[in-house]
């Protein structure tokens, strides 16, 4: 599960590394949570740009059009089957731009932030998906926008703090996972561990545990108490 990320660095570095002319705004973001909105790239004839999302798929078939917690991530190893993913896997994916996600690493009653990332703090994208949501009610009204995160199996740097992590693309593989044209076999080649070799990680305050907290605190180290149960845990 991917449930908290963070865009720290400048807009204008988002627009220059995903070629988007639109510059993201509400940058830097240190604790995005699920049902907030989120800034992605989607691509159409062609060219890139930013587009807003919920965070949290929506089915175009739902029949309230709420924002589910549990919609936050689809599992590339049965998106092509759900019938709430399968159809936004096939013809509307995105890149979701970050230079950082938390997972919580636990050791008995305690559960420890960590944030990974990318070794040189380099910001990168994960996998997502996106779907259109109407209001058959409300037929003017304007659609709701909404996206999930793909996640898969733990590389070597994950698996000692959680058992899921985000589908991270290479740079040489945006075009083809954003294009219309990609056959889902090739998609599927896609969703795979990023090289651990690649990615750090370090433990952060719990400030991050609370979505409330947006603040350059979420970053801070991890306390001296949480940094000695795991030097403790090995």
């Amino acid at each position: 599960m991917c449930g908290r990320y963070s865009v720290t660095v400048p807009a204008a570095t988002i627009q220059e590394i995903f070629a988007v002319d639109v510059l993201p705004d509400t940058l830097p973001r240190y604790n995005v949570a699920p049902t907030q909105a989120v800034s992605a790239v989607v691509e159409e004839d062609g060219i890139r740009r930013m587009q807003k999302f919920r965070w949290g798929l929506v089915p175009s078939w739902s029949k309230d059009g709420k924002v589910n917690a549990s919609m936050i991530n689809a599992r590339s190893e049965t998106v092509v089957e759900k019938p709430a993913f399968r159809a936004a896997f096939k013809r509307r994916r995105c890149l979701v731009p970050s230079d950082g996600f938390y997972e919580w690493k636990t050791i008995g009653k305690a559960k420890i932030p960590h944030r990974i990332g990318m070794a040189d703090g380099s910001p990168f994208a994960i996998a997502g998906i996106w779907e259109v949501w109407r209001d058959k009610a409300q037929p003017d009204a304007d659609p709701l926008l909404t996206m999930a995160l793909l996640t898969t199996g733990p590389n070597g740097l994950m698996e000692k703090i959680h058992d899921r992590m985000p589908v991270i693309l290479a740079k040489e593989d945006w075009s083809t996972w954003l294009s219309p044209d990609t056959e889902p076999a090739a998609l599927l080649e896609l969703l795979r561990p990023f090289p651990a070799e690649h990615m750090a990680a370090r433990p952060v305050s719990r400030a991050v545990s609370n979505a409330r907290n947006e603040g350059e605190q979420c970053l801070a180290d991890a306390s001296p108490e949480d940094q000695a149960l795991l030097a403790e845990a090995g």
